[in-house]
């Protein structure tokens, strides 16, 4: 699953052997911290996904909830402090919008 918050872009999937653990990757160290401060990070150069952290579903779950459960925003685009992230969020909201216009026209 692809997770997008105002303070992060992650990757959350299944641990191969371990049933009540999710894999949680980013690009970007900061956006795991931003989310799970206490996650030990594991910089991973050589796959797709520079970094990760080995999580419990029911902490990914509690703080994905949490995360919205506390939208007090009427623009995510506009809720985004870095302006690198901003911008690849604008970017993917445009494939997305791309991607809308072709289905429908």
């Amino acid at each position: 699953m692809w997770v997008f918050t105002n303070k992060g872009f992650v990757s959350i999937v299944q641990h191969n052997t371990k049933k009540n653990t999710f894999i949680v990757r980013a690009r970007f160290e900061e956006h795991i911290k931003n989310l799970f401060p206490d996650a030990n990070v594991l910089k991973t150069p050589d796959a797709d996904y520079r970094f990760r952290a080995f999580i419990s579903k029911q902490i990914v779950s509690k703080v994905i909830a949490s995360n919205i459960d506390n939208i007090d925003y009427g623009n995510f685009k506009n809720s985004i402090d870095s302006r690198p992230y901003h911008d690849a969020c604008i970017n993917v909201w445009g494939d997305m919008y791309r991607a809308q216009q072709r289905f429908y026209d």
